[in-house]
């Protein structure tokens, strides 16, 4: 199969999984693709051998998030160590009344998310260049792709989660993880939930992923 024909499958499994997309919302995913390929060029935000699987691999493991917890209006999210705007960007499309900080310590990073939230208009999204442990405020839920261990997750994490919850999960991470994680859980010997991605996606690619989910 051709690069294009990768695309445009994978876009069409996405547009599938969420089929009550806005044609608005349908054009902002779409867009996501050429963003990125032409930011990859200057600033290598994604894997330049996985570029052509951006909305399997990157959009539509980042919406997974989505199938746990759909945020409701009026929420805050903060998203730490976002690298090139995953999962924030994909969320902030989906969820337009929600709020989303995405936060790196890498500042040419934070770039590509402020300029590619600029080119789809997506007015929900703040980038800030700074340490995920120096972030004030509150927040319902703190996201994180394949950034540390949840032990240092956690602790970045203390004291930054609202005290009154409005979903049906109560405010605190979810963290999307590969491989073992029952090890990296037990040590922290907290209350805690997985979601197997492979409820949700039936791609091979999510067989050995999850979303960790910890109250705060």
């Amino acid at each position: 199969m051709s690069a294009n024909s990768t695309i445009q499958v994978e876009y069409e499994q996405l547009l599938t999984y969420f089929p009550e997309l806005s044609e608005l919302q349908k054009g902002q995913f779409k867009q996501l693709f050429p963003l990125y390929q032409d930011w990859n060029a200057k600033i290598n935000v994604v894997s330049r051998k996985d570029i052509d699987h951006l909305f399997l691999h990157h959009a539509l493991h980042s919406l997974s998030i989505a199938k746990v917890c759909p945020f409701k209006p009026g929420t805050d999210i903060l998203d730490v160590g976002c690298g090139g705007g995953f999962p924030g960007i994909p969320l902030a499309i989906l969820f337009p009344k929600t709020q989303f900080r995405l936060v790196d310590s890498i500042g040419k990073k934070i770039r590509v998310v402020q300029a590619v939230a600029d080119a789809l208009g997506l007015k929900n999204v703040r980038a800030e260049h700074t340490r995920a442990e120096k972030v004030n405020g509150r927040y319902d839920f703190i996201l994180s792709r394949a950034v540390a261990p949840l032990k240092d997750l956690y602790q970045w994490s203390k004291g930054k989660s609202k005290t009154k919850s409005q979903h049906d999960l109560y405010n605190g991470l979810l963290c999307l993880k590969g491989g073992r994680i029952e090890e990296e859980v037990r040590e922290m010997n907290l209350n805690y939930a997985t979601y197997p991605i492979n409820e949700f996606f039936e791609e091979p690619y999510f067989k050995e992923k999850y979303i960790l989910y910890v109250p705060l």
